[in-house]
């Protein structure tokens, strides 16, 4: 494999990003992502899973101890701190450019395949989901989950209230334009912050690469906050967030 870093690999922010998500996940990864990410995998024993983007391996450690794992990512710091967090013999994890042919046996195949929060941080998703076909079972799903590509689009998207109405609502500037959006770790560090990439594409266009990579759309799930304001404002707040889901999840199933 190429040892030249992939541009939009998250190494340079695999700390932080590593200690934000810690063993168990974030507060969204435990409350929202992974209940319902397992409550639609149905994951058991005799079970194989290929997690591509897995960053530090939060996913396998949600998952049946006997099933079969294999975790692609492009960080080295990201793929080093998830061996160290998931001792199991079961288990492996890879660094791997997703957009690049795995480092798998040609004829390896899993029964499941996830790619979590790591999609809109790759440049061509095309080449991940044609990456992904090889590696799949036929009927095997793969489940992708997203920052909701309408309501949560960097620098386009952004709460505002109506005074007059009392209501919160999401305001959304651009959606069909595909966009390269620099996004800074540490926002108050001005220049001096490191740098990750996202990259926003409509809907329409993961269907279109989705059904180009051999898959066919098996389930849409959009997932909402489950945290409650308080005070004045949380009428308006609390509607506003069970009404704007954070993340939206497609379940394909390989052709």
């Amino acid at each position: 494999m190429n040892k030249k870093e992939t541009p939009t690999s998250w190494n340079k922010v695999a700390k932080w990003y590593d200690d934000a998500v810690g063993d168990q996940g974030h507060y969204y990864h435990q409350a929202v992502i992974m209940p319902n990410l397992l409550r639609l995998l149905e994951l058991k024993d005799g079970n194989s899973l290929l997690d591509i983007a897995c960053g530090q391996g939060v996913l396998s450690r949600q998952i049946p101890k006997n099933m079969t794992y294999v975790g692609l990512d492009a960080a080295a710091n990201l793929i080093a701190s998830a061996k160290q967090q998931t001792q199991n013999p079961h288990h492996r994890f890879l660094l791997a450019d997703a957009t690049k042919d795995f480092p798998l046996k040609k004829d390896e195949r899993f029964t499941h395949g996830t790619i979590i929060l790591a999609i809109q941080n790759i440049e061509d998703p095309l080449k991940v989901f044609k990456n992904a076909a090889k590696h799949l079972v036929e009927g095997a799903p793969l489940a992708i989950v997203m920052n909701h590509p309408c309501f949560r689009i960097p620098r386009q998207t952004s709460w505002k209230v109506d005074q007059e109405n009392k209501i919160q609502y999401r305001r959304i500037d651009r959606y069909m334009t595909d966009l390269k959006i620099p996004i800074q770790t540490h926002p108050g560090k001005g220049k001096a912050s490191t740098q990750s990439w996202s990259f926003h594409h409509p809907l329409s266009s993961y269907t279109k690469w989705l059904n180009e990579a051999g898959f066919t759309i098996d389930l849409i799930e959009e997932w909402c906050s489950d945290k409650v304001s308080e005070g004045g404002a949380a009428k308006m707040e609390n509607r506003s967030r069970e009404e704007i889901p954070l993340f939206m999840t497609i379940v394909a199933k390989k052709r």
